[in-house]
């Protein structure tokens, strides 16, 4: 089920009166709760997060990190996971049974993760395997859902983080000739051009038109990408990577391996939030950068980092549209129901589907 499904078959809506409270009624609200239950609740918020939400969190990182810190906290009884649906899915598959997610939410999905659905991927492996027999392993990417993850699981494969693929598709050729790379093709294309396959290996899967689209014998394929993309991401383009070096021609330009390859190839450095973030941190005073990823996340680094000179690399960017769901009025709602003994938009992963998903997952922290 995808997010829109899900919002439409179980998605509560806010009382009004949480809307039209003021910021500092709502802080307080929100800070009370936390008070009130102490370990009993834990907040992860993602770094793309508003900063009127980010600031209660109990740990910031990236999806994956924050599903295994969630798993870490034993006392917790209630997680309310400060991200978007695909990640309190795997916060769910990680933790105990005693243990509840719960998303703010419900609006706050992935438009990447819901490139790739559970039928598309039946059909396209059906097709694939008659083409190309048992030769393909398939790989995601933590960003996709349950549904995806588990199907992963069952072929044999693994799941991916921006930090570990370039690992995880070297362990991929260990055991097949061809990887199957879900659901972000610009992650799975830098990386594996970053391994040495040559673009000219690389095929694309077109779940629209269900059909896969390379010029050449497909003999040659080595990796088959997944028609899919970051919404964010994808916004930044060459042009952009142009004006920076005629507006700021000593600024380092930092993607995000989500980009495009041209705009990843023109980059000065690019790798995942975290290196990103480490990154800037261990920038000396004076340094000047130019960040392409989710513009929360730069803005909160611009403010970290006075003594440097940071601009986004697209200067017209927005952050996140269903990241951004997650506000202050949802937390508080979100906290006091679950504090009055209503919780609302529980995140519950079928027990068949958490088992195969988490075979994906284990795959990828043995190695990791």
């Amino acid at each position: 089920m995808n997010i829109f499904e899900t919002m439409k078959s179980s998605s509560p809506t806010i009382p009004e009166k949480y809307m039209q409270m003021e910021s500092n009624e709502l802080a307080y609200r929100v800070q009370l709760v936390k008070e009130q239950m102490g370990t009993r609740l834990f907040l992860p918020g993602h770094h793309y997060q508003k900063d009127e939400v980010i600031e209660f969190a109990d740990a910031r990182g990236d999806s994956l990190q924050l599903a295994q810190i969630s798993a870490s906290q034993h006392e917790a009884e209630a997680i309310v996971f400060c991200g978007v649906h695909f990640m309190a899915e795997t916060a769910d598959i990680l933790t105990r049974d005693n243990q509840k997610v719960y998303l703010p939410d419900m609006r706050a999905g992935c438009t990447m993760a819901d490139m790739a659905n559970f039928n598309q991927t039946e059909k396209a492996w059906e097709r694939l395997m008659a083409e190309f027999s048992e030769t393909i392993l398939p790989l995601t990417y933590v960003n996709s859902t349950a549904d995806i993850k588990a199907f992963v699981g069952k072929h044999g494969g693994a799941t991916v983080t921006s930090s570990n693929a370039e690992k995880m598709i070297k362990w991929a050729f260990t055991q097949k000739e061809r990887i199957l790379f879900l659901p972000d093709q610009h992650l799975g294309r830098n990386t594996a051009y970053d391994l040495g396959i040559s673009l000219d290996k690389m095929a694309v899967w077109d779940p629209i038109k269900e059909e896969l689209v390379y010029e050449g014998d497909f003999d040659d394929v080595k990796v088959i990408l997944w028609k899919g993309h970051c919404s964010v991401h994808e916004n930044f383009t060459i042009a952009n990577v142009h004006q920076v070096r005629e507006e700021n021609p000593d600024m380092n330009i930092i993607v995000h391996p989500e980009c495009r390859r041209e705009v990843v190839e023109l980059s000065d450095k690019s790798g995942s939030t975290n290196y990103i973030i480490q990154m800037i941190d261990q920038a000396p005073p004076g340094s000047s950068w130019a960040i392409g990823t989710e513009m929360n996340l730069v803005k909160r680094i611009i403010n970290q980092h006075p003594d440097q000179h940071i601009i986004s690399l697209n200067p017209n960017m927005c952050p996140c549209l269903t990241m951004n769901r997650i506000d202050l009025p949802h937390l508080a709602w979100s906290l006091e129901s679950i504090a009055q003994g209503e919780p609302t938009n529980l995140i519950e992963v079928e027990e068949e589907t958490a088992v195969d998903a988490k075979k994906a997952l284990d795959r990828m922290l043995l190695r990791a």
